[in-house]
Order: C-alpha cells, then structure tokens, then sequence
C-alpha cells in the first residue's frame, strides 16, 4: 500500500474522540429478588375505557341535576356534641365516655352539591369465601386463581401502588366453634381504574343478561329506615351464586382448570356520604345499566 493510501485511509479518524467505555451499572434488587431500575417508571393509561367516556361524558352531568339540592344561605353549626362524664374529670378521664344521644352517623348531613364533588364509583371490590379453606388452606387456591383471572391484578403490579392484588381474607374473631381468630376463610381484590368500568362491563354484558329468571337488585322497602350506619355509606353491595362463575369470559374460556364453581359478593363502593347516600348509590350504579326492582 502506498504512503497516499494510508494518509487517506487515516484521515477521517483524525477528528473524532474516543469516549471512554462506561461500566455496566449493576441493578439493585428489592426484598424479592426483583431488580429495580435506575429511573423512575410511570404507567398510566392511554385511553378511557367505554364505561370511564361515558361517566365523565354523559352520566356525571345527569347525576349532577338529580342529585341536585339547592341550599339559600350557609349551614348552621354543626350541633356540639354533650358527653355524659365531664373530660376533665379526674376520676371520670379514663372511663368510657359516649355522648349523649346515641351514635350521631346516621344523622350526618351530606356535602353541599357542587360539580366538582358529584358521586363517582371508587372502586370495585369482589369477595369470596371457601368453607372448604377452613379443613385445608389448599382449597383457597381455585378463588385465588378465579380472582386473578377476572381481575388481572397482582400486588403492586402495573407500577400502581394502589394495586394490591388478591388478598386472603382471615377470621377476626370465634364463631359458632369452626372459625377462629387468623384462620384464612377466602379472598378479595379491588379494582380502580380503567380496570374497574372493564369488569363493570363484562357484568352488565355477559353475566347479567345470562342469568336464568334475573329481575335486578333487590330494593328495600319503601318504609326501610335508610338514617343507619348502611344507609349512609354508599355501598351498594349484592351476592352472585355458583352459577353466574362460568358466565365470566375470562373463566369461562378454561372452566375446567377450576375444580368447582364459587359465588362472591361484589361491592361497589361510591363516593357519596351523609344522609341519602344510599339512594345516590343506586342511581349511580344504575346509569351502568344495572337494574334495581322492588318487589
């Protein structure tokens, strides 16, 4: 090779640096043995669900005028509660003081109306209990397994702290002789999110229209005092038998990995307080085509 070859092969390297090789940062790992990465990571949603569109779009603004309760002027104080023993009582300081009365949470007002505090769903919890658990802690692996399955959820999973997957749901205190404090009895899950209105979906469109001689939600009575620690809560709360298990598509697409079907109990837990939340409940729940039928 000639002396002008190599001066021409060797020139266009003349300007450039060479950056020194940077070593390879070795992950740290958690608790777990799961590594955790050097930048913080984010999930979050790319897009509303049909039911989410369709709160914010349509059924907030709808909730907003039937819940409506126009008020003239500001609320009086709220009324100070008397106790039966004097507080500062010394002999009467460490005694048990209830207020005189009775419980005052049945009787507490709710919020003023406004757009920005109109009732929305929280979040969906589902709730199964195995009899079975109690011979064998083995038998809690089928609701497990059927609660990952409908949810999709596992502890921390997605990057959301507020995932905390399926939990097992233990005894808190001795009944009847067979359960007993910290003995596993079944399991729950909540769902938040997109989620929540993706399972809200699949009960109103698969299970609900395909269970056999279903009229809605059973209503209370008319005369049902609804001024209770229940009424006040906004929870609507009601049961699905054996039956409605295999209606899920999620479960139903490999039935037969579960050995027996299971009911649950779903709760949907509003953001409605104070007197009439039960009621606003309700007509939150049923703007996702949930019926309700009073016999």
């Amino acid at each position: 090779m000639s002396a002008a070859a190599v001066r021409a092969a060797a020139a266009p390297t003349r300007g450039l640096r060479l950056r020194p090789v940077r070593k390879i940062r070795k992950l740290v790992h958690d608790n777990r043995g799961l590594p955790i990465p050097h930048v913080d990571i984010v999930v979050r949603d790319t897009h509303l669900s049909r039911l989410g569109e369709h709160y914010y779009n349509t059924l907030a603004d709808d909730l907003l005028y039937l819940t409506y309760k126009h008020e003239s002027g500001p609320r009086p104080p709220p009324r100070s509660i008397r106790l039966m023993y004097d507080p500062e009582d010394p002999y009467a300081k460490l005694r048990h003081n209830p207020p005189v009365g009775g419980s005052q949470v049945g009787r507490k007002l709710a919020p003023p109306t406004t757009s920005e505090n109109v009732i929305c769903l929280e979040r969906i919890q589902l709730h199964t209990m195995s009899k079975d658990a109690l011979a064998s802690r083995q038998n809690l692996l089928g609701p497990i397994m059927a609660l990952r399955a409908l949810s999709g959820e596992t502890e921390q999973g997605g990057g959301r702290r507020g995932s905390t997957g399926v939990q097992i749901v233990r005894g808190v205190k001795s009944v009847g002789g067979w359960v007993r404090p910290g003995l596993p009895l079944g399991a729950k899950v909540d769902l938040r999110g997109a989620k929540m209105y993706e399972f809200l979906g699949t009960l109103t469109e698969f299970v609900l229209p395909r269970l056999r001689e279903f009229p809605g939600l059973l209503l209370p009575p008319a005369s049902t005092n609804l001024q209770t620690p229940a009424g006040v809560s906004g929870v609507v709360s009601f049961g699905l038998p054996p039956e409605a298990f295999g209606f899920f598509p999620q479960i139903e697409v490999n039935l037969d990995a579960y050995p027996k079907t299971y009911g649950m109990h779903i709760h949907f837990i509003t953001s409605a307080r104070g007197v009439g939340a039960q009621e606003r409940a309700r007509q939150l729940i049923s703007g996702f085509q949930i019926p309700f039928v009073r016999r």
